[in-house]
């Protein structure tokens, strides 16, 4: 169906003028709509092949952007521009589905604010921290145990494991004997694996409202100040634990290496990145966050590290199946990456957490 059709069906001004492509996502398809009077919305279609219940996915997305302005009204900022504004549709449903089956939705463009792929600055990495930290705070009282998995087992390292051990039992592609050393390398941290859930079971950490995509391109921000005004991207949050949010924030925005870096050897963890980050991200919480939760910040750290270390390696091992590749041992390189990263942890770990406890 023709783009401009879909619009018809949501409650958009009617007279749109264009529909480009936009943004940088590789999840969903995402188009910047302008209307005469130059008003401007996102139109998205949402990637239901990984996002398999439409439904509960904008569930989750309108229940937490709902939360959101009534705290954001009560702090007095303005809910236009600090959270998503999801635009319902004419028989008021957050999203629609047209005849061959695919689901859209539309959000409020948010004017004079821009996101980064890369940290630039280490004032911006500090916003993304502080902006993140603020996502908590605000979600801090919200009842995430209402809110959908709307990727089961996102996080759970230790189903990670299992699934890495199956793919080297079956070694579908012969690749295990090459990477012996990176086999050995996890399953000597088997253990450490299943710290945070049974900290969860235990009731010694709380149930969170988690984004599960912390990168800095996940927050916009003031083109001309840098600060941090609105977390985008609600696709994956579901109910978890604010450790692993702090943690992939930091695997991604800390590391001294690219994610994919060849050469392994220059990954290492930033320990002034690390610093910077945690500075914005406990100010931004806004002390809600338990002393249990602060004192497990650099095992997040760790484990979202090694679990996304781990599920490269398991690819690799599976013929490359999930993640995309643009060259031999692409994922490989990436596995090595993480683990090296994983491996300069270790040696930092005592300034890790006196930087987190200070």
């Amino acid at each position: 169906m023709e783009r401009k059709e879909i619009l018809k069906n949501f409650q958009v001004e009617s007279d749109i003028v264009s529909v480009e492509p936009y943004g940088s996502g590789h999840i969903n398809h995402t188009y910047l709509v302008t209307a005469v009077s130059g008003k401007k919305y996102i139109l998205q279609g949402i990637n239901t092949s990984i996002f398999k219940n439409t439904k509960e996915l904008m569930e989750n997305v309108l229940g937490v952007t709902s939360y959101l302005r009534k705290e954001i009204e009560k702090n007095g900022g303005n809910p236009e521009r600090e959270t998503l504004t999801v635009v319902l549709t004419d028989d008021e449903k957050s999203y629609y589905t047209d005849a061959e089956g695919n689901a859209w939705r539309v959000y409020i463009f948010i004017e004079d604010a821009v996101t980064f792929d890369q940290v630039e600055s280490k004032e911006d990495f500090y916003e993304s921290g502080r902006a993140f930290g603020n996502f908590q705070a605000m979600l801090a009282d919200y009842p995430a145990d209402t809110l959908h998995e709307t990727i089961p087992d996102f996080h759970n390292t230790a189903k990670r494991y299992l699934d890495f051990e199956k793919a080297v039992e079956k070694d579908v592609c012969g690749r295990v004997a090459e990477v012996a050393e990176e086999i050995a390398f996890v399953r000597q941290r088997k253990d450490e694996m299943s710290v945070l859930h049974e900290l969860l079971a235990k009731g010694e950490l709380p149930l969170r409202v988690t984004h599960n995509d912390t990168k800095l391109n996940n927050i916009m921000l003031d083109p001309k100040s840098h600060k941090a005004v609105c977390v985008i991207d609600l696709d994956t949050v579901m109910p978890g634990l604010s450790v692993h949010d702090f943690g992939d924030a930091i695997r991604f925005g800390a590391n001294t290496a690219a994610e994919d870096e060849i050469d392994a050897s220059k990954a290492s963890l930033s320990l002034e990145l690390f610093e910077i980050y945690v500075k914005g991200f406990l100010e931004g919480c806004n002390n809600r966050l338990t002393e249990k939760e602060v004192e497990m910040l650099p095992m997040g750290a760790k484990m979202m590290t090694l679990e996304c270390g781990m599920r490269f390696l398991t690819d690799y091992l599976s013929g490359d199946t999930y993640f995309k590749t643009t060259r031999e041992k692409h994922n490989l390189d990436r596995c090595r990456t993480q683990f090296a990263l994983v491996a300069d942890m270790e040696k930092k770990w005592q300034k890790m957490c006196e930087i987190c406890i200070k």
